[in-house]
């Protein structure tokens, strides 16, 4: 898989007294890279009452510090009400608008944080179109994780005494709480079949492992049953299950999300990007690129270096 520039953090290297370089599977890690999402930004938001504020276009982080705020996503009918504690991320960038929900005097006034991403070309990545619109962690729901208290604080010391490196301080950290929020939300029991609730499957964690190191070998699944160390007919009903899609299908998104990359980031010709990614003709991977994408891949390089 090719790996474009890291904004999230890059995997620990621990290194002995040989030097040997030590890499643990880390799939999330790995996986985050290929999104190319990076921290923006923080604002602080204490709007005055019967407040309505749109955010659109980039990945967001609301953490709630006061009062009450009420949600709507666009294409997302249901209606959420957050309060202080509570963190909200909306991981693919769906439009929505915070809004006052206390015209009727029911509760204080609001306060809170929100952090925005870039994301690479959300409709490049099946990895983040199968994310939810919306994750929810805090009071009275899934906890969430102690280090994102950590965090909020440390975006707020850096906000209030702004120095040198701030900017880049605050980018980091929200990379952070991007990483901490999926993680809590992908250990959760009732967590929706997903790409990262497979990975933190310990043996479905194993095949999608192989299946991102190497894209273009021809797996078969009995092949990634072994490296799950599963019999075929448990692997197979286990994968589906954890991740929401058959092998073979979650193999050819991923070597479609590795193709983009290449025709975004290289000059290959589109017949040696096929041969990449793994597939056994040009014609084969043009046909499986415009089901997927709309358009013919050479097409697809052209809009996106237009952009």
């Amino acid at each position: 898989m090719t790996a474009p520039p890291g904004n999230i953090a890059d995997r620990p290297v621990v290194q002995d007294d040989s030097c040997t370089d030590h890499r643990p599977d880390d799939l999330l890690s790995e996986l985050l890279r290929t999104v190319r999402l990076g921290g923006e930004r923080v604002v602080a938001y204490r709007p005055a009452p019967a407040f309505s504020i749109d955010f659109a276009e980039f990945g967001s982080v609301h953490m709630v510090e006061e009062g009450e705020l009420e949600l709507r996503i666009d294409g997302y009918p249901r209606i959420e009400r957050v309060g202080p504690g509570d963190v909200v991320l909306l991981p693919r960038g769906d439009a929505h608008r915070i809004s006052d929900p206390a015209a009727l005097g029911e509760t204080g006034p609001a306060r809170w944080l929100s952090g925005t991403f870039t994301i690479g070309d959300p409709q490049a990545s099946q990895l983040l179109s199968s994310l939810p619109p919306v994750i929810i962690l805090g009071t009275g729901r899934a906890p969430a994780p102690e280090g994102l208290e950590i965090a909020r604080r440390m975006v707020t010391i850096e906000m209030q005494s702004p120095t040198q490196g701030s900017a880049v301080m605050i980018a980091r950290i929200l990379d952070l709480i991007f990483i901490q929020i999926l993680r809590a939300w992908a250990a959760r029991p009732d967590a929706e079949p997903n790409w990262l609730a497979g990975a933190f499957d310990p043996q479905i964690g194993l095949s999608l492992s192989a299946i991102h190191r190497d894209p273009s070998h021809d797996w078969t699944v009995e092949e990634l049953a072994q490296a799950s160390h599963l019999s075929r007919s448990t692997f197979a009903a286990r994968f589906t299950a954890r991740v929401g899609t058959p092998p073979a299908t979650y193999l050819a998104q991923v070597r479609l999300d590795a193709a983009t990359d290449l025709l975004r980031d290289t000059s290959l010709s589109v017949a040696r990007i096929a041969d990449r990614v793994g597939y056994a003709s040009e014609a084969a991977f043009s046909r499986a690129f415009r089901n997927r994408f709309g358009t013919p891949p050479a097409r697809w390089r052209r809009r996106t270096a237009a952009r």
